[in-house]
C-alpha cells in the first residue's frame, strides 16, 4: 500500500498546525501571566505524531506523554479547547484541571497524557487487553520517549503484551536525550528496536522525520495486531530542537548538533516531496501555512476570552473506586 497524496498532504497540514502551535506557547511562555506552569515541546517531532495517528482509525486508541501537543492534535484534537486547557480556562477539555501536562481528550479516544515517566506503559497494555477480551476490532498506540525505555514499566508492560499477543502499537520518540542525558548516557545499545527481540514482537527503526515512513510502519503495525499477531515496538529516530522545558538553556546540546537536525526539518521534508512531485503549488502551501496560523490564532483568542474555572468546580468529576 502507497500512501496517497491526500493522506500526505493532511500530515503536512497536522505538522503544520503543531509547529505553529508551539511556536505560539514559545511565544506565549515569553509574556507575563498569560500560561502557567512547566511548558514541555516536541517542536522537531511532529513527523511522529502525524505519521502514526494518520495510520489509525477513531476506533483505536493513544496514550501518551508530556511532549503530547503534535500527538492529540493529529489525532483530530480541537485547537481552541487544548489552548485554553493550557490556559487554564473552563472551556478546556478537561476543565482547566490538567493544564499542558495531563491533557486528555476522550472525544478522540486520546485518553491519556501522563508526566511519569514510563507510565503510559501499563495504562496502554491495560487498554489493549480490554480491546482483545472484547473483541473490538481496534488497537492502542502509545507513545513514548528513549529514556522512558530505560524504566522497569517498559519492560513489564513489553513483556505482558508480547506474552498475551494485544493489540498495542509502542511509538518511541528517540529525540536522542532523556531530558538532558545524552541517549549514550543513558542507553548501552544503539538500536531500541533490538529491545523487541526480548518480548517476542517484531521492532522496527525508521525515520522520524519521514512521516509517511513512520505512517507506513504503523500502518503495518497495526494491521499485525488486528490480525491476533500481537504488539510491535517501532523507534522513530527524530529530535527534539529545543530543550527539555522552557527555559532550559539547551547547554547540553550542541549547537551544530541542533543546526544539523534542523536542516532535516520534517516540515520541510514532505513539503519539498509534494512540490517535487507536482502535488502542492507554493500558493497552496503558503494556504496551508495561512490557514494553521490563523487556527492557533483563533484558539488563543478563544482561551483568553474564556472564564476561569470557580474554586468548586474543583471537586467535580472526582470519583472514588
Amino acid at each position: 500500500m502507497t500512501v496517497s497524496t491526500q493522506q500526505r498532504l493532511e500530515m503536512l497540514r497536522t505538522m503544520l498546525l503543531a509547529r505553529r502551535f508551539e511556536e505560539t506557547l514559545t511565544e506565549l511562555c515569553q509574556q507575563p501571566d498569560k500560561i502557567h506552569g512547566m511548558m514541555i515541546l516536541a517542536t522537531g517531532q511532529e513527523a511522529v505524531g502525524s505519521g502514526a495517528c494518520a495510520a489509525l482509525s477513531p476506533a483505536d486508541v493513544i496514550v501518551t506523554n508530556h511532549r503530547s501537543h503534535h500527538h492529540l492534535l493529529a489525532r483530530g484534537a480541537d485547537p481552541k479547547a487544548l489552548m485554553a486547557e493550557i490556559f487554564g480556562r473552563r472551556t478546556g477539555c478537561n476543565k482547566g484541571k490538567s493544564g499542558t501536562l495531563h491533557l486528555a481528550v476522550p472525544e478522540v479516544n486520546a485518553l491519556c497524557t501522563t508526566t511519569v515517566v514510563g507510565g503510559g506503559f501499563p495504562i496502554a497494555t491495560g487498554l489493549g487487553f480490554a480491546q482483545q477480551y472484547r473483541g473490538e476490532a481496534a488497537v492502542t498506540a502509545c507513545f513514548f520517549g528513549d529514556g522512558a525505555t530505560s524504566e522497569g514499566s517498559f519492560h513489564e508492560a513489553l513483556n505482558l503484551a508480547g506474552l498475551w499477543r494485544l493489540p498495542v502499537v509502542f511509538v518511541c520518540e528517540n529525540n536522542r536525550y532523556a531530558a538532558a542525558q545524552g541517549y549514550d548516557e543513558h542507553t548501552p545499545i544503539e538500536s531500541l528496536a533490538t529491545r523487541a527481540d526480548a518480548y517476542g514482537m517484531p521492532g522496527e527503526q525508521v525515520d522520524g522525520n519521514d512521516a509517511p515512513a513512520v505512517f507506513e510502519a504503523t500502518r503495518r503495525a497495526r494491521e499485525r495486531a488486528l490480525a491476533g499477531a500481537g504488539p510491535t515496538l517501532i523507534e522513530c529516530m527524530t529530535y527534539r530542537w529545543r530543550g527539555h522545558g522552557e527555559g532550559d538553556p539547551q547547554r547540553y546540546q550542541p549547537a551544530e548538533e541542533i543546526a544539523a537536525w534542523k536542516a532535516r526539518c520534517p516540515i520541510e521534508r514532505l513539503s519539498e516531496t509534494l512540490r517535487a512531485h507536482g502535488e502542492l503549488s507554493d500558493a497552496e502551501l503558503d494556504d496551508l501555512r495561512a490557514s494553521t496560523a490563523a487556527a492557533v490564532a483563533e484558539a488563543v483568542r478563544f482561551a483568553e476570552e474564556s472564564p476561569w474555572p470557580e474554586p468548586h468546580e474543583a471537586l467535580e468529576d472526582v470519583w472514588v473506586a
